[in-house]
């Protein structure tokens, strides 16, 4: 009895179906951990993985569609430091506009972090302005959605080729200075959460 139900349990987690492709063959799609390459199927059943070299090609896509996430991240952080620095610029401030690093742009200045520079004035982004802002979420959304799309299929390749993403796209797209002083926030600190944009 218990043997007959761990089969149907592991008929249920695994399911096989029908494909339309090349010579009718089914998709494999597990529920449980899995490691399953060849006849594989992700997201819809024209993803199926007929070779080990498509398999490898998938992998290499799953890795740089989360480092466009990481890059997608850092675009929304820049173009925000864009906006600030264009409107202390149209407000003839006396402290020079705040570069990547968190530091004023002469070479005398003192650091001074882009939230303390803009708090007392309280910049509002223009309509298009914060279009642009929605539109690089929207694209960090959907990208951070399908991800995760991706790891439900709880292979364990793809798993580990969506971590392998998230290191090199956090190591190419956030290498910058950390800033001066306990005020100063990093990248990591202003994130409210790391999963999903």
């Amino acid at each position: 009895m218990a043997t007959t139900a761990t089969s149907a349990a592991e008929a249920a987690a695994t399911t096989t179906s029908k494909g339309h492709g090349m010579g009718g063959h089914g998709c494999v799609i597990s529920m449980l951990w899995n490691w399953n390459t060849v006849d594989a199927c992700f997201i819809s059943s024209t993803w199926k993985i007929r070779s080990a070299g498509m398999f490898a090609g998938s992998c290499i896509g799953v890795i740089l569609l989360v480092m466009s996430l990481e890059m997608l991240r850092r675009a929304v952080k820049e173009y925000d430091r864009y906006l600030i620095n264009k409107h202390l610029a149209s407000q003839g401030q006396s402290r020079r506009p705040v570069s990547s690093s968190g530091k004023a742009a002469s070479d005398e200045g003192s650091p001074a972090p882009v939230c303390v520079t803009v708090a007392g004035q309280g910049y509002r982004p223009a309509l298009f302005e914060q279009a642009v802002r929605a539109l690089l979420h929207m694209l960090q959304f959907a990208v951070a959605y399908f991800v995760m799309l991706l790891a439900m299929y709880y292979n364990g390749y793809i798993i580990i080729c969506i971590f392998i993403g998230a290191y090199l796209g956090s190591f190419v797209f956030h290498w910058e200075p950390l800033g001066v002083g306990s005020s100063v926030q990093t990248s990591a600190t202003k994130e409210a959460t790391v999963c999903c944009g």
